[in-house]
């Protein structure tokens, strides 16, 4: 594939993390093995980044995209020291350590030794008002009943509900987690989201027992700065990752406002395929590629490779539109304090926000002093009717389920609206194998092409992180 006495010529498609990370590492690991590198970077928006997208108003931080990711995923902590930004990393207030969950309309504490939806403490457990005791029986259950013997995936929903029941799957469990996802615990793949879970049950026979054993056995250590909270995030916002990327491959071409409309191989004097692509933009221009790395949404990459490849596994890929709210208030109006950092709500609810982060109260350094930010979470699986809502009955929607829940009459300063149509990837069961089985099939017929990103393996921000060096790795090997 390499022309001896040329650069590699890589064009990578997409500019959000997962493209940005690929750039990087490929850029990196070129440098190690003395290879030169021609990278162009190809993206449909007008700016690098993707998602994440953070605006800087009135003194306040506001993330329309994602906003933190987990301390304990190292992949976005070595990127950091790697850009040295390590001193630009902030972790949530100390003072703010509490979620709630919405339940019958009143905001119940989580209890605490929660782990991911699963009790580790059974005392706080059993005294929550989040279940009936029918419920909270059921859960303890989990403590006798046999592990499942088949190895094979399952569904999230359905792994908890066979463990910890349908009180704690419905009503703690698919909140906290399915927000991660905006998806449908149900048709969750158990393997792609949390394996752990499974491990759990076939070590300890009991998903309690193991994510207590977990829990003492504690993580591997963080370095510095990682210490003293869950999640992180960048003082000045998670844009500054993305400029320091930005940067970092100041070499690096940019085709930014423009999409690729075609990939074609390159075809010898009889017409059979050669090395090499031909990336063919919506702008007129085609360039010369030797490697691709593909981190398009799964949706856009099927569109592009179908004509060279079966991608049924990519089309198996569902993805879920999302939106969120952002308002600003004057303390002196507000009328409330928050000692925690935010709540969750159940379907059950039926609610057209799916959480409520009190981002003043998590985030000190997102709002002045005298100010109030909340950030309202619209849409899931199966619930994304009010994504689609217009601007103004969305936020009169907002605003309702906020009145009810919290009692905020108060009148924002301002509101910011983020819309992410198909934002959100929903790994089905077998996701893993199916993607094992894709990538092996590109790999055999697409020689020199590489596809990443949030639809493979993790939709956090470090997942994807990882998986551009994985595919840096990969090409260069």
């Amino acid at each position: 594939m390499r022309r001896i006495g040329n650069p590699d010529r890589i064009v990578i498609i997409g500019g959000g993390i997962s493209g940005l990370s690929s750039a990087f590492y490929l850029q990196r690991e070129a440098e190690r093995q003395g290879r030169e590198i021609e990278l162009t970077i190809v993206d449909g928006a007008p700016a690098l980044g993707g998602k994440i997208n953070t605006l800087q108003r009135d003194g306040f931080v506001i993330e329309k995209g994602p906003d933190s990711f987990l301390a304990r995923k190292l992949a976005i902590i070595d990127l950091a020291v790697e850009l040295g930004l390590e001193n630009e990393l902030t972790t949530t207030n100390p003072g703010a350590k509490k979620t709630y969950i919405l339940h019958e309309r009143k905001l119940h504490a989580m209890p605490p030794g929660l782990v991911l939806g699963v009790p580790t403490e059974i005392g706080p457990f059993v005294k929550t008002g989040l279940l009936s005791w029918g419920g909270k029986l059921r859960a303890l259950l989990d403590l006798v009943l046999p592990a499942r013997k088949e190895q094979s995936d399952e569904s999230l929903g359905g792994f908890l509900e066979r463990r910890v029941g349908n009180q704690v799957m419905r009503r703690i469990a698919e909140p906290l987690l399915a927000g991660i996802y905006a998806g449908d615990l149900k048709k969750l793949s158990l393997q792609a989201t949390f394996p752990q879970f499974a491990a759990s049950e076939r070590k300890h026979g009991s998903l309690i027992r193991g994510m207590q054993y977990n829990r003492k056995a504690g993580a591997a250590p963080l370095p510095a700065v990682a210490k003293g909270g869950t999640f992180l995030t960048f003082k000045g916002g998670l844009t500054t990752l993305v400029n320091a990327l930005d940067q970092a491959l100041s070499k690096a071409e940019r085709r930014l406002g423009t999409k690729v409309q075609e990939i074609k191989r390159n075809l010898d004097a009889s017409g059979k395929p050669t090395a090499g692509y031909e990336v063919v933009l919506d702008s007129g221009e085609t360039l010369q590629a030797d490697r691709i790395v593909m981190t398009a949404p799964a949706y856009n990459a099927a569109d592009l490779l179908e004509p060279l490849i079966d991608c049924q596994e990519l089309r198996a890929v569902n993805y879920v539109s999302v939106a969120n709210v952002v308002m600003a208030f004057d303390k002196a109006t507000f009328g409330l304090d928050f000692d925690g950092s935010g709540f969750l709500v159940p379907r059950s609810e039926g609610l057209h926000i799916t959480a409520c982060t009190w981002t003043s109260s998590k985030w000190l350094h997102t709002s002045p002093s005298d100010r109030v930010l909340l950030r309202c979470y619209v849409g899931r699986s199966g619930q994304e009717e009010s994504v689609k809502l217009p601007d103004a009955g969305l936020i009169k929607a907002v605003r309702r389920d906020i009145e009810e829940t919290m009692g905020v009459k108060a009148e924002p300063l301002f509101t910011e609206i983020t819309r992410l149509p198909r934002s959100m990837p929903q790994y089905p069961i077998g996701h893993l194998e199916n993607m094992k089985k894709l990538r092996e099939r590109v790999q055999q017929e697409l020689p020199g092409v590489w596809i990443t990103g949030a639809a493979f393996d993790g939709v956090g921000l470090p997942d994807c992180i990882r998986q551009g060096k994985e595919a840096a790795q990969a090409i260069f090997k």
